[in-house]
């Protein structure tokens, strides 16, 4: 008798464990202290698109939904409709200078990609348009830390390819 008591005792508190998460009253979440709390899935600004599509054609990419020719097409196209919105975001206006841009003291050269040119983002490290290391710009070793030569597309201490 003892026996039974017990498998109905654990029988009744398996079935409640399992349905408590149904069947308890549903809690009405809090109004957030912090009102510009913004849920990131609600971010429609042009470069989180950009970059959401960036994601999407990668995903079906590699689940074979997406052709190779198709890909590039769409990549090339999103890319620069992100960097284009990122640009945009990032743009601010010239302060007015007495003295001409070229002139003013502390202010680095700009880089420069041999194939694209100068860029016009001031601290570049790599070209926007093709991704090249730009010149005048250190390079370390990505897995062993040493410097780079300005060309150099194979590190000389470990031989690990360098990033561009």
């Amino acid at each position: 008798m003892a026996e039974f008591i017990v498998g109905v005792l654990l029988t009744v508190a398996a079935v409640g464990w399992v349905l408590y998460p149904v069947l308890r009253p549903a809690t009405v979440p809090l109004a957030s202290s912090e009102p510009d709390v913004v849920d990131p899935e609600d971010d429609l600004s042009p470069h989180t698109v950009a970059l959401g599509a960036l994601r999407e054609i990668e995903f079906d990419r590699a689940t074979g939904k997406l052709s190779d020719e198709d890909y590039a097409a769409l990549h090339r196209k999103y890319t620069a409709e992100a960097v284009a919105a990122m640009r945009a975001e990032s743009v601010t206006p010239p302060r007015p200078s007495a003295k001409p841009a070229a002139a003013q003291v502390g202010r680095p050269a700009p880089a420069v990609c041999p194939t694209h040119g100068p860029r016009p983002e001031p601290d570049a490290v790599f070209c926007s348009e093709c991704g090249r290391r730009l010149g005048g710009v250190e390079a370390y070793c990505a897995r062993c830390g040493t410097s780079l030569e300005v060309d150099a597309r194979y590190c000389h201490a470990c031989g690990a390819r360098s990033a561009a």
